[in-house]
C-alpha cells in the first residue's frame, strides 16, 4: 500500500461568517466562500480527506513540500512522515506552517479509518465515545441585539443553557469593535452572563490577547470574585515570564498556551515555568494529532489537564482519547448563526450535541467528517 497522489480541490460554498480585519468570525449576510479538500489517494483506491482554507493547502505547499515526503510511503507510517515534513518546515521559508502540517496529518489518520472501518479514536485507544460541550462565543460587535453589550452576552448566555450547555466560554471586545479593548467593560460582561446563569455553569473567559499586566491582573483578580472556571490569554504568549508572574499572583487557573510556536517543546517550559495551571493544545495549533496528544501527555505527567483549542473532527478525536480533558470547545457560537446547520459540503454535522450538553465520538471510519462529495465535485473552482 504507497501514496499515489496528494490533491487539493477547491470549491465554492455558502456562509454566514465575515472576518474582521483582524480576523475575528462575525455573523454576516450569506454569500459564497471558498475551502479546499485535501486528499491522500493510495495505489488501492483508499482516500483520506481534510478540508480546510486553500490558502494554507495552497499548490506551492502540495507540489514541493508535501508531496516530495510522501509519494511512495505507506500511509501508516505517520510520524515517521510527520517528522520529515517537520525537517522541511525551517527551510520552507515559513510556507510549510503548522496548519498546513495538520491538514495533511489528518488527512493520513482520516485514510487509515477509513481503509481499516474504523472510527480513528478506536485506532489510537479510545478512553470516552461522548464529551461535554461548552458554548464558545464570537467576539463582542457592535450589533443590535447581537454581541454589543453585556446584557446581550447575559441574553444569549440563558439562551445556551437552554439548549444543553453546561459550560460557556466568553470571547470579549476585540479592536475593530467600539470601545475596545477594556477590561473593565470585560467584567462588566462576565458579571452579567453570572448573574444570569447562577453559580452552577462553568464560565471561562478568552481576554483580548495584547492587555498590559497590569490590566490582565485586574481582570483576573475580577474573574475570581466571579467564580470563573479559567483565564485564557490575556496577554501575549511570546512573552512566557508575563504568564508566570500572572499564574503567580491569582488563583484562578490561567490556561495556555495557544499560538505560541513551538508545538510539544515551547508547552513543556510553559509547564516547567509555572506558566500556566491547564495546557492548552490544539490539531491546527501544532501541527496535528499526534503532537497534541503529545502535549495531553506531557500535562499528564504534570498532573495538569489539557483543553484542547476549537472545534472539529480532529481535536474531538483527541478529546475522546484522553482522560486529562474536561471539555470540548463548541463555536464559535452567535445569537444570530444557526451554529447546528449543515455546511453544503457535508451530509452531517461534525458535532452534533445532545440536550444534555454532550457531544459524542463519531463512530463513523476515518475521522469522522461525512464529506459530501458530489456537492464538492459539482461546486469546483476550475
Amino acid at each position: 500500500m504507497k501514496i499515489v497522489d496528494v490533491t487539493v480541490r477547491v470549491f465554492v460554498h455558502k456562509t454566514q461568517i465575515a472576518r474582521d480585519k483582524a480576523g475575528h468570525a462575525h455573523p454576516g449576510k450569506e454569500t459564497e466562500t471558498r475551502s479546499g479538500l485535501l486528499t491522500v489517494l493510495c495505489d488501492d483506491g483508499t482516500e483520506g480527506y481534510c478540508i480546510y482554507n486553500p490558502e494554507v493547502i495552497r499548490p506551492y505547499v502540495v507540489e514541493k513540500l508535501y508531496k516530495p515526503v510522501l509519494l511512495g510511503q505507506h500511509p501508516f507510517e505517520r510520524e515517521r512522515l510527520w517528522q520529515e515534513l517537520l525537517l522541511r518546515q525551517r527551510g520552507s521559508a515559513e510556507q510549510l506552517t503548522d496548519r498546513a502540517l495538520c491538514a495533511v496529518e489528518l488527512a493520513l489518520w482520516d485514510l487509515a479509518g477509513r481503509k481499516l472501518g474504523l472510527p480513528v479514536h478506536r485506532l489510537i485507544g479510545s478512553y470516552r465515545d461522548k464529551a461535554p460541550a461548552y458554548g464558545s462565543t464570537m467576539v463582542g460587535d457592535d450589533v443590535p441585539g447581537g454581541l454589543s453589550s453585556p446584557e446581550d452576552y447575559a441574553r444569549f448566555a440563558e439562551a445556551l443553557v437552554g439548549r444543553g450547555y453546561k459550560g460557556i466560554k466568553l470571547h470579549t471586545w476585540m479592536p475593530d469593535g467600539a470601545a475596545a479593548p477594556d477590561p473593565r467593560r470585560d467584567v462588566a460582561a462576565c458579571a452579567a452572563v453570572r448573574e444570569a446563569v447562577g453559580p452552577g455553569i462553568a464560565l471561562m473567559l478568552d481576554a483580548y490577547h495584547w492587555y498590559s499586566r497590569s490590566d490582565a491582573l485586574y481582570l483576573g483578580r475580577e474573574l475570581q470574585k466571579l467564580g470563573f472556571a479559567w483565564y485564557e490569554e490575556p496577554m501575549d504568549e511570546a512573552s512566557m515570564s508575563s504568564y508566570a508572574w500572572l499564574a503567580g499572583n491569582l488563583d484562578i487557573p490561567i490556561l495556555g498556551p495557544e499560538v505560541a510556536m513551538g508545538k510539544h517543546m515551547v508547552r513543556a517550559e510553559w509547564a516547567k515555568a509555572g506558566a500556566c495551571d491547564i495546557m492548552r493544545t490544539g490539531v491546527f495549533d501544532v501541527g496535528g494529532i499526534m503532537p497534541s496528544l503529545k502535549v495531553a501527555h506531557l500535562a499528564e505527567a504534570f498532573n495538569m489537564d489539557c483543553e484542547i483549542h476549537g472545534s472539529g473532527v480532529g481535536n474531538l478525536t483527541v478529546i475522546g482519547c484522553i482522560k486529562n480533558c474536561v471539555w470540548y470547545e463548541r463555536g464559535l457560537l452567535h445569537p444570530f448563526l444557526d451554529y447546528d446547520r449543515v455546511p453544503d459540503y457535508l451530509n452531517a454535522p461534525v458535532d452534533p450535541m445532545d440536550q444534555d450538553g454532550f457531544v459524542p465520538l463519531s463512530q463513523l471510519p476515518g475521522l469522522g467528517a461525512d464529506v459530501n462529495l458530489a456537492y464538492i465535485n459539482d461546486n469546483l473552482v476550475r
